[in-house]
């Protein structure tokens, strides 16, 4: 059963549609995020479902219930915004109690409080007031304010931007945990790739206020099928190229041939985008490529991004005419003649289509 169903929404601001016939589904019990870049629809989308935001096209059905007409507060939703919106003049109890109250559901209400502040970690802390708070400590608080209601759907806006790399991490590990015990539907809006990655069990991409592509996590990483996807998820080498046969491509820019996995539906001539991750690409010291492997081709390192426990290499290579983009655990410096491998397993057939 689906606990939230969009159908054709869309949003208008003055000439420009920030939505447009999006559609998607939710199954109860899921975590789904929509992700995508800045300006793309996502937060316009979560807002139309908030009720924050009036569609000008489409139905809004949560939990079997058609909301275009219901004010907010009447959706049913728990809301945790990027800014955590906590009243700074109360204390954390009082905070994830807001909405208990302002819905008069006060029988049982410490317990209530008491049992999710538990949940998110925050039971010895409920007298303190948000400034007496740590930035993941006031995220926590700000989500135990939604979940206190006990929401149909929870709806999350790009909540852990404002925390540094480290304890987002850990706050996304919290977060998991929390909504797989709490079983709430969940959506949310995040830029971030590894953030939708590992959170979701579906991934919506948008781009210019529609949906380019959905589906598991796994799915679109395994098989984005189309260079915005691919590029949004970390596929950091598009090459335009020319099918040869089905199992060889040239690239436009580049007069050397690739092998790529086969594919008996090739057409000889069409023309496709060929997707290398970084982390892909296999390096050797000059004269240290394998005979009878296929795609090798000699390189020189043109800069150095130096990242801990990678590096990540500009190299220049007769196969394309600007440089690849490798990451590796070893450590080359520039100038370096190097051979790297391009795995045909490894290399992404994608749709040349320019519309996506």
């Amino acid at each position: 059963m689906s606990a939230i169903v969009l159908t054709g929404l869309a949003k208008l601001y003055g000439r420009t549609w920030a939505v447009r016939d999006m559609s998607m589904s939710a199954a109860a019990g899921s975590f789904v995020s929509l992700l995508g870049p800045s300006g793309c629809g996502k937060t316009t989308t979560l807002r139309m479902i908030g009720g924050f935001e009036e569609p000008d096209r489409g139905d809004i059905v949560i939990a079997g219930l058609r909301t275009n007409d219901i004010p907010p507060w009447k959706r049913g939703l728990g809301i945790v915004f990027q800014s955590y919106a906590l009243f700074p003049f109360m204390t954390v109890f009082d905070n994830v109690a807001f909405g208990l109250r302002r819905q008069r559901k006060t029988e049982g209400l410490d317990a209530r409080v008491g049992a999710v502040l538990d949940l998110v970690g925050l039971g010895a802390l409920a007298a303190r007031y948000p400034r007496q708070l740590s930035g993941g400590q006031q995220q926590r608080v700000a989500l135990a304010r939604a979940l206190a209601i006990k929401p149909a759907v929870l709806l999350l806006d790009e909540p852990l931007s404002n925390l540094d790399t480290k304890l987002r991490a850990e706050m996304r590990m919290e977060l998991k945990r929390i909504q797989r015990e709490t079983g709430v539907t969940t959506i949310l809006v995040t830029h971030d790739q590894e953030e939708a990655l590992s959170l979701s069990d579906r991934i919506v991409i948008m781009n210019e206020g529609v949906v380019v592509a959905s589906g598991t996590p796994r799915d679109l990483w395994q098989q984005p099928r189309y260079p915005f996807v691919a590029g949004f998820l970390g596929v950091d080498n598009l090459l335009p190229a020319l099918v040869i046969d089905e199992r060889h491509v040239r690239p436009t820019s580049g007069a050397l041939l690739l092998a790529l996995e086969p594919d008996a539906e090739a057409r000889s001539g069409a023309q496709l985008i060929v997707g290398i991750r970084a982390a892909d690409v296999l390096l050797r010291p000059r004269g240290g490529a394998i005979a009878g492997e296929p795609n090798w081709v000699s390189g020189v390192v043109r800069a150095v991004n130096y990242r801990g426990t990678l590096s990540v290499y500009m190299i220049t290579t007769p196969l394309v005419d600007h440089p690849l983009i490798v990451s590796e655990t070893a450590d080359f410096t520039v100038g370096t003649e190097l051979d790297l491998c391009l795995p045909p397993p490894c290399l992404l057939r994608l749709s040349a289509d320019p519309s996506v």
